[in-house]
């Protein structure tokens, strides 16, 4: 207790200069807050953001996987204190939902396995210890593309997915050239805007209660203290492999 004591009262005076892109804006009901997988990412993402209502805190590796950590644990990472002092509400039970910074909380990472493992790794945090963000509709997942796609004669066209690039490739008689995007720090200042950024063009999707229960669910099957729910998931669906990634 006093640990966690002593850590939540650290964080309260956490500076984070260097790390937090903080927007201008002073009403928490129109500004956003996108974690972002990476520094390259990062700095592109804070050279593209509109600094009014936009903030970039970039993450340095994979966030801490929290499922089988006491409280005082994660409040002694510092990617974990980083988002906790950046949303201004506190955490566990002393989470304020009024005193919210962002009321858009977006998850900016890889289009690939890796970055899908620090969603599921962020969301778990957030069901665990800020469940109400998930609640009241404040988490988002951000969907960069997996290609852009370019005709001659044509306009360039996203892709976010392997279905959309065979059904365009054959739409347009396979005569497309195709840049495939294995990292957000691949993409232009423009084009992270355009795809991600922008709220006219970009593809939002926000986490419900359930999505973040899947989440926590494989959390706990995967990576938590049970060898036997391993086993059986392993067993479930090792049919169903096609591509490992190892």
């Amino acid at each position: 207790a006093k640990d966690t004591a002593r850590a939540k009262n650290s964080i309260d005076s956490l500076t984070l200069v260097g790390k937090l892109a903080a927007c201008s804006g002073r009403k928490p009901e129109l500004n956003e807050l996108f974690i972002v997988e990476g520094d390259s990412a990062g700095g592109t993402a804070k050279q593209a953001r509109v600094r009014q209502y936009q903030s970039i805190l970039p993450l340095r590796g994979k966030p801490l996987n929290v499922e089988k950590k006491r409280l005082d644990q994660v409040l002694a990472n510092e990617e974990i204190r980083t988002i906790i002092s950046a949303l201004g509400a506190g955490v566990g039970n002393d989470f304020n939902l009024d005193k919210l910074n962002y009321h858009k909380v977006i998850i900016l990472s890889d289009a690939d396995q890796d970055g899908f493992h620090i969603r599921c790794i962020l969301l778990t945090f957030f069901f665990r210890y800020m469940r109400p963000l998930i609640e009241h509709g404040h988490v988002y997942s951000a969907m960069p593309p997996l290609y852009k796609a370019s005709v001659k004669g044509k306009e360039d066209v996203y892709l976010y997915s392997e279905e959309e690039k065979t059904a365009y490739d054959a739409a347009n008689n396979n005569k497309v050239e195709y840049q495939r995007y294995k990292g957000l720090g691949e993409m232009s200042t423009e084009q992270l805007w355009d795809t991600t950024m922008n709220p006219a063009t970009r593809t939002l999707v926000r986490v419900s209660m359930r999505d973040a229960m899947e989440a926590d669910k494989m959390f706990t099957i995967l990576m938590g203290e049970s060898p036997a729910l391993r086993r059986q998931f392993i067993e479930q669906n090792a049919t169903l492999v096609k591509d490992l990634d190892i």
